[in-house]
């Protein structure tokens, strides 16, 4: 049975969540967005409260919350940046939950738990200047060298990079293979002696309070056992891992709903035109009640998702769905809320240009709008079924 309600512990942690996105997070995003900088201790602020092991089971070093309180925390953050999110998002829906699906149990001791612990940060990388939605087209190699794999290759647009401890990369073992011949590895950066560098990318249109970089590897020397499953499975892992960063990624796209609704009932019965608050004008009603709309929308498709994650059900129809609406919803509460606002929308005045700036990458990464329009056209048509991965994360235990 499907139980909308919050469990006391939930609603605790997103209290506690919100307190702490207003105290420490809220006062400081308007001038580190205007200078396009990004703080290095955000992670260790969100540890603090325990974010980075809200989902994982004690025993690697968590809390032992569901999936939807990663849910739900995403929201929160995202509420007021989409880059405190994105944080949170690539280290534990990306990484440490395709850690705790595919890693061996000495790997998940080794980098779950300081993940969980929130003593490490990690990133995922994946897209390549010449490989986005088509990762069959990845140049990265990896080639087996006495009990060792030399990578070489780059991956771009990948959040965190320039910060995160560990790197959780995908290479080719076997060029002639297509997809079956990828694998997957994990990159220690204190143990990369050489051959691995990091670089930002500045002067991006959003998102300029986050770390988005480059990695670049030149022959790159890791040891077999940081290779996460079989040689050949990292499509399936990149896959898996992808299902759960959309996960946060839907649920944090209801943070910038509500945050631009709150923004525009706020400022709709401020503003004033022709005697009245310009909330009484239809067609600003409208533009609100579509936000309003939206965002329940989207918060029960990521609630479902949540659901089947905690029953370990495999949802990756589900969850592209949740992406593709609540993404492509996050981008119109933006433009309406610009628009309520009039010129003064155009303006650093207000934070509803920047939730406009950071609501255009979330339609393009962790699947584009196009791929997902694909995906559910096939999946309504009957030409897709579930079974390219069926390994998934295991389902939650009270």
């Amino acid at each position: 049975m499907l139980d909308l309600s919050l469990t006391s512990d939930q609603q605790q942690l997103v209290d506690t969540t919100r307190d702490f996105c207003t105290r420490e997070l809220a006062p400081r995003i308007a001038a580190d967005d205007a200078a396009q900088h990004h703080d290095p201790d955000t992670f260790a602020r969100l540890a603090e409260i325990g974010l980075p092991g809200v989902c994982f089971p004690v025993e690697y070093g968590g809390h032992g919350m569901d999936y939807l309180s990663l849910g739900l925390v995403c929201e929160e953050l995202e509420y007021v940046d989409t880059a405190y999110r994105t944080v949170l998002s690539v280290h534990v829906g990306l990484v440490g939950m395709g850690l705790y699906t595919w890693a061996s149990e000495d790997q998940k001791q080794r980098w779950l738990r300081p993940m969980a612990e929130g003593r490490k940060l990690a990133c995922y990388g994946l897209t390549e200047p010449n490989a986005g939605s088509d990762v069959g087209g990845m140049e990265s190699t990896a080639r087996r060298v006495d009990g060792s794999y030399v990578l070489n290759g780059q991956k771009v647009w990948v959040s965190d990079a320039d910060t995160a401890d560990y790197l959780l990369v995908f290479a080719r073992t076997d060029t002639a293979a297509g997809k079956g011949g990828v694998s997957a590895f994990m990159i220690d950066r204190a143990e990369a002696s050489s051959g691995l560098t990091t670089e930002p990318i500045k002067n991006k249109l959003g998102l300029r309070a986050g770390d988005t970089g480059i990695i670049s590897m030149q022959d790159l020397e890791v040891p077999e056992a940081n290779r996460i499953g079989d040689e050949g499975d990292g499509f399936k892992i990149a896959m898996s891992c992808l299902d759960n960063g959309r996960f946060t990624v839907a649920s944090g796209a209801c943070g910038t709903i509500r945050a631009c609704m709150d923004a525009s009932v706020a400022y709709a019965r401020e503003r004033k035109t022709f005697g009245q608050e310009i909330g009484r004008y239809q067609l600003v009603q409208q533009m609100i009640a579509k936000m309003s709309r939206d965002y329940d929308i989207s918060r029960l498709l990521y609630f479902r998702v949540g659901w089947m994650k905690n029953k370990g059900l495999r949802h990756t129809r589900e969850v592209s769905m949740a992406k593709w609406y609540a993404c492509d919803a996050a981008f119109n509460a933006a433009h309406d809320a610009v628009q309520v606002h009039g010129a003064y929308g155009y303006s650093a005045e207000y934070p509803v240009e920047r939730y406009l700036r950071n609501a255009r990458a979330p339609i393009i990464y962790e699947g584009t709008r196009e791929i997902h329009t694909v995906v559910q056209g096939e999946y309504a048509l009957g030409y897709r079924e579930d079974k390219s991965v069926k390994k998934s994360l295991p389902p939650y235990e009270d």
